[in-house]
């Protein structure tokens, strides 16, 4: 008789974590612990034009940097001529009297919400703190702006300076006081400071005291259109970032944020969108009813405040880039509300929301254009798009006419 002897399973701790191994998120960067203010639109964003106009210095890496998209890099053992490659604006040690600063230019006008100081891989060479002030310019003014020269090593002359001192920066709104930032560790790296104003603002002027480094700077906010410029014959697209639309709910951004959903132009990859996880909930085997679309029980929102209130006459959803991913449908549901403050479950209770577009069958890499299919008559503030069951989309456009009336038809 040959004996087999069975070992009892061992468990092992995992001391080291490789590098590339997923990590759940920290909390200081997690959904439930960021204000309310960081879901809005990155008003200085590069994708919807956000520009760097001046800086005092750009000695070890240029102040466009703080614009990207991505999230900061870091290039272990990578020099410059200047010293340490970093992505960020970081200026020299400064040695002589005053602080560093630089003019941005939002990419649409808009109301500034708050901000995230980000100081990503700047460990010992972040900024100690940090101001914001912004103002309104005018073309001639901003001309008074020298050329910008977006290369790392310069700093700005004399006379640069004597000609940007025309525009009095330093006097412009003080919408964040001086503030402390933080080390750029994965748990200290994010600063979200609140904006003190409610007014629409065209530029910025970033302070840091005195000098060093910031990897991302983003400026969370709302575009304000001049709507007395628009005809009520006009047909616009409400939720696009520039015409004022903004995310205000949602039910997971595992992979991509809602917001993007209302970017210009087409999304540049699948990160430029909106993805969700999968859903847990999914049956194990898939049935389709008589129009095709396959029956599911779970669905992800995501709710879009209009710019303005608008009846609706053609939706778009876009998938470019989703090929194995797409939602197999989606539908768009719309409601008025007077006030700009959402309820508690907004998007959740199905109590405020009356269908738009009923649930259309989506392809993949796709632009579907929908007009005939579009049911509702009255004005709507809000929109919810609907997804089943889950995957992503990267663009959604809200063609309608401006109305302040929930009963119009026009």
């Amino acid at each position: 008789v040959k004996r087999t002897n069975f070992s009892p399973p061992v468990t092992f701790t995992l001391s080291y974590i490789p590098p590339d191994m997923a990590q759940r998120p920290v909390v200081s960067t997690s959904r439930d612990q960021k204000p309310k203010f960081a879901e809005l639109n990155n008003l200085i964003s590069e994708k919807l034009g956000g520009r760097v106009l001046f800086t005092t210095d750009d000695w070890f890496a240029v102040a466009e940097n703080m614009l990207k998209e991505n999230e900061a890099e870091w290039k272990e053992g990578e020099f410059t001529e200047c010293g340490k490659w970093m992505d960020g604006w970081e200026t020299r040690r400064k040695r002589k009297p005053g602080h560093d600063w630089c003019i941005i230019k939002l990419g649409v006008a808009g109301v500034v919400a708050g901000v995230d100081v980000d100081t990503s891989h700047f460990t010992g060479n972040y900024v100690p703190q940090v101001s914001l002030q912004a103002a309104v310019l005018t073309p001639a003014e901003e001309a008074l702006i020298p050329e910008r020269q977006s290369v790392m090593g310069n700093e700005a002359s004399d006379h640069d300076l004597q000609q940007v001192a025309r525009l009095h920066s330093e006097e412009w709104d003080a919408i964040i006081p001086r503030s402390k930032a933080q080390p750029g560790y994965r748990d200290t790296c994010h600063t979200f400071l609140r904006s003190s104003s409610s007014q629409r603002y065209t530029h910025l002027r970033l302070n840091i005291f005195p000098d060093g480094g910031i990897a991302r700077l983003r400026v969370f906010g709302y575009a304000v259109p001049d709507w007395s410029l628009v005809s009520p014959l006009e047909v616009v697209d409400l939720a696009a970032v520039g015409n004022g639309g903004v995310c205000v709910g949602y039910s997971d951004a595992h992979y991509g944020h809602p917001r993007n959903l209302l970017s210009p132009g087409r999304a540049s990859s699948m990160a430029d969108g909106w993805e969700t996880a999968r859903r847990l909930d999914r049956p194990p085997i898939l049935e389709a009813d008589s129009q095709g679309v396959l029956q599911f029980s779970g669905f992800e929102w995501a709710v879009i405040r209009l710019g303005h209130p608008g009846k609706v006459l053609r939706v778009q959803i876009d998938t470019h880039h989703f090929k194995g991913n797409f939602p197999d449908s989606c539908r768009v549901d719309g409601c008025f509300l007077q006030s700009r403050q959402e309820p508690e479950k907004f998007g959740t209770d199905d109590s405020f929301w009356r269908t738009i577009l009923p649930p259309q069958k989506l392809s993949a890499h796709s632009i579907h254009l929908y007009q005939d299919e579009v049911v509702m008559e009255g004005a709507v503030s809000h929109v919810r798009i609907v997804i089943a069951p889950d995957g992503g989309i990267s663009r959604v456009r809200i063609f309608s006419r401006v109305t302040d009336t929930p009963e119009s038809s026009a």
